[in-house]
C-alpha cells in the first residue's frame, strides 16, 4: 500500500489531502510512523523523531494514528488477495507476499488485485512482479506511489548489475556502507566478490548477498511464518552519560516499537533492554511478563525499569534498543522439563 497510514487519514478527513501529514504521537518524543507523500520532499520518512518533522516542514500535520482502522482494512485488501491465491505471506498490515505461479500471468494478477483495492477501498497500491521475493520487493518500490513494475526473468541478470546495492532487500543503509568502503557500489560490483569473500566480511548475510548479485533467491512465500521478535534501537551522534536523557531517549524507542507492533500485529510477552557503551560492551537486559504486551504504557514501564536496573559503570552510552518477544503462538508447543534433585 501506497503510504497506508498517511492516504487512509487523508481518505477520511477531505481537509488532509493534498496536504503534509505526518501519522504518529504529537509529544516531545513522538516518531512518524508514515508520511505522506506531500509530506515526503522535505525528508520526512517514516521512524524520524515527530520533533525534527516539525523543523524539515513547518506546515506539517501531525495526526494521531488509528489502528483499528488500519487493521480493518488491511483484513479487506487481504480478502482481495485470498480471490487469488491462498499463499499469502504478511510482511505488515499494508504489505505481502504473493505466489501466483499458478496463473498464467501474474502482471495480469497484479493490475487486477491493484484495481479491486482502489474500488474497494479508495486508496492506491503498488505491485512488484517478478522470479523471487527479493526482486518482487525491489519491483514493488520501483514506481510508488500507484506503480506496477514487472522484472521478466529475461531481464534479471541486467537489472540486478545495474541495481545500487542500498536497493537490495535487506541491505540496510549501515551494510550498504561497508560496501561502498570495499569498491562494492553495484550489483555487478557484487557479482566480482566470491561467496568466501563475501562471508569473510558479512557473516552469514554473505551468502545470501552472493544469492542477490546473481538475482537468486530460493525462499518460498510461507503463510503461516512467525515473526519471533520486533523492536527499534537509536545510535546517538554523541554518547549519553545521563539517566534522564537515556530515559527520554528511550520513550523515543518505545513509540518506534509500538508503533511496528501495531504495524505487524504482533504479540510478546518478553521485553529486552539492549545497550552499547562507548568502549563497544553491548548488553542485554530482559524482563517476561505474564501476559503478552497489551500497551504502550507496559512497554514504557517495562522498558524504564529494565534501564533503571543498570549500573552504567561511569561508561557513556552510544546506543539504546528495545525489542518485545516470545510470542505465544512460539511456545504452543513448549513442555517445561522438570529435573528431580
Amino acid at each position: 500500500m501506497d503510504a497506508f497510514f498517511a492516504s487512509v487519514e487523508q481518505r477520511d478527513n477531505p481537509s488532509l489531502r493534498g496536504c503534509p501529514i505526518a501519522v504518529g504521537h504529537d509529544a516531545p518524543r513522538g516518531v512518524v510512523a508514515t508520511a505522506s507523500y506531500e509530506a515526503r520532499p522535505y525528508g520526512v520518512h517514516s521512524a524520524l523523531s515527530v520533533a525534527l518533522a516539525k523543523r524539515l516542514c513547518p506546515s506539517i500535520r501531525i495526526v494521531e494514528p488509528r489502528f483499528d482502522a488500519y487493521k480493518a482494512l488491511s483484513e479487506q485488501i487481504r480478502s482481495i488477495f485470498a480471490e487469488y491465491t491462498s499463499l499469502i505471506e504478511p510482511l505488515s498490515l499494508d504489505e505481502a507476499f504473493l505466489d501466483v505461479s499458478h496463473h498464467p500471468s501474474a502482471t495480469i494478477v497484479a493490475r487486477e488485485i491493484k484495481q479491486k483495492i482502489w474500488a474497494t477501498t479508495g486508496l492506491t497500491a503498488s505491485a512488484g512482479v517478478s522470479t523471487n521475493k527479493m526482486l518482487a520487493k525491489i519491483a514493488s518500490d520501483y514506481r510508488k506511489p500507484d506503480g506496477l513494475f514487472v522484472i521478466p526473468p529475461e531481464s534479471v541478470e541486467e537489472f540486478v548489475a545495474s541495481l545500487p546495492v542500498e536497493r537490495f532487500f535487506g541491505i540496510g543503509a549501515v551494510t550498504a556502507a561497508r560496501m561502498h568502503s570495499l569498491g562494492i557500489k553495484t550489483g555487478a560490483d557484487l557479482r566480482l566478490r566470491s561467496e568466501q569473500e563475501l562471508v569473510a566480511h558479512f557473516g552469514k548475510a554473505g551468502h545470501i548477498y552472493y544469492g542477490y548479485a546473481r538475482g537468486e533467491d530460493s525462499r518460498e512465500v510461507t503463510p503461516d511464518r512467525i515473526r519471533k521478535s520486533l523492536g527499534a534501537e537509536i545510535t546517538f551522534a554523541n554518547d549519553i552519560d545521563s539517566l534522564d536523557t537515556l530515559l527520554e531517549e528511550l520513550c523515543a524507542v518505545r513509540d518506534e516499537v509500538w508503533s511496528r507492533m501495531q504495524r505487524h500485529e504482533f504479540r510478546g510477552k518478553t521485553v529486552v533492554l539492549k545497550l552499547k557503551f562507548d568502549n563497544f560492551k553491548q548488553i542485554t537486559r530482559s524482563k517476561t511478563l505474564p501476559a503478552p504486551v497489551a500497551s504502550i504504557d507496559t512497554l514504557h514501564a517495562t522498558g524504564e525499569e529494565l534501564l533503571r536496573g543498570v549500573n552504567l559503570g561511569g561508561h557513556k552510552v552510544r546506543l539504546i534498543g528495545l525489542s518485545v518477544g516470545n510470542t505465544p503462538e512460539a511456545c504452543n508447543d513448549c513442555v517445561q522439563l522438570r529435573f528431580d534433585f
